[in-house]
């Protein structure tokens, strides 16, 4: 089975990007350590082009080992304690997952 791949980008809302940060930091890690199908979960400041971090925008790129690995992800309770935190702190997101093609 092919290794599965998420990359979300949150539009954060004025003044949250601080907060937003954080709990994405916190749950990266949450989910790297409780999680034996989480092999990667990276938390990324999108760059504007002076690169500064655009605090209207952060991403998320994570990697799981297979589908059930990503199910078993989305079925943790933290997950949706997550969402619910960070629902204040965004204008909307967008995902896009994807098989990590072959070497």
């Amino acid at each position: 089975m092919p290794k599965i791949a998420l990359v979300v980008e949150f539009e954060v809302r004025p003044g949250a990007h601080s907060a937003l940060l954080a709990l994405m930091r916190g749950h990266a890690a949450a989910c790297l350590a409780e999680e034996p199908g989480c092999e990667r979960f990276d938390v990324l400041e999108v760059l504007d082009a002076a690169g500064m971090p655009d605090t209207g925008r952060l991403m998320l790129y994570e990697v799981f080992a297979d589908a059930p690995a990503r199910a078993a992800h989305w079925a943790n309770p933290r997950h949706e304690a997550t969402k619910a935190a960070f629902a204040p702190l965004i204008l909307g997101r967008s995902s896009r997952v994807c098989h990590l093609a072959p070497d």
